[in-house]
């Protein structure tokens, strides 16, 4: 049965290969130094083994609502605002395909409303990485941001619907 927890020292990070080198050095060599000094967290999903299926990493940004769709700025103060950034997912080459990308957004998601209920921020933010990723965020919801294609953003109002 798939779980999801916090990155800790018993999990396996050398044996992660998700096909892109970025974000397999960050497992193996950031993520657990960022979530020490409390820059980020990261999140893996596992089959209760120390072996990574997949991960995603949560951090706080400020956003300015000029650079919202026009809908959702006129509707916010114009100074920078609170926000969660998905900084990072991905799923291991060997267990692509099983929906796991999925089952590790609507995590990133629920933590979200978490933080939302506790702090107050106006949604989830992500940069895809390519044409691909931009593709499976807009199935789930985000929003472009005007003028920059890969910048994406799941408003509140739609992480409280499904969260």
């Amino acid at each position: 049965m798939p779980e999801i927890t916090i990155l800790d020292k018993g999990h396996d990070r050398a044996g992660f290969d998700c096909g892109v080198p970025e974000l397999n050095t960050f497992l193996k060599a950031t993520a657990r130094q960022h979530g020490k000094k409390g820059i980020s967290r990261t999140f893996v999903l596992t089959d209760g083994s120390p072996t990574i299926l997949g991960f995603f990493t949560l951090t706080l940004c400020e956003v300015s609502p000029a650079a919202f769709p026009a809908t959702y700025a006129r509707t916010y103060p114009a100074h920078a605002l609170p926000a969660v950034r998905l900084a990072r997912l991905a799923v291991s080459r060997k267990a692509q395909k099983q929906r796991f990308g999925e089952l590790l957004l609507t995590e990133a998601v629920y933590r979200t409303a978490l933080i939302a209920d506790q702090a107050g921020v106006i949604g989830l933010f992500v940069d895809a990485k390519n044409e691909t990723a931009r593709q499976f965020y807009l199935r789930y919801g985000f929003l472009e941001i005007p003028e920059q294609p890969l910048k994406l953003f799941l408003p509140i109002e739609t992480i409280r619907k499904t969260a």
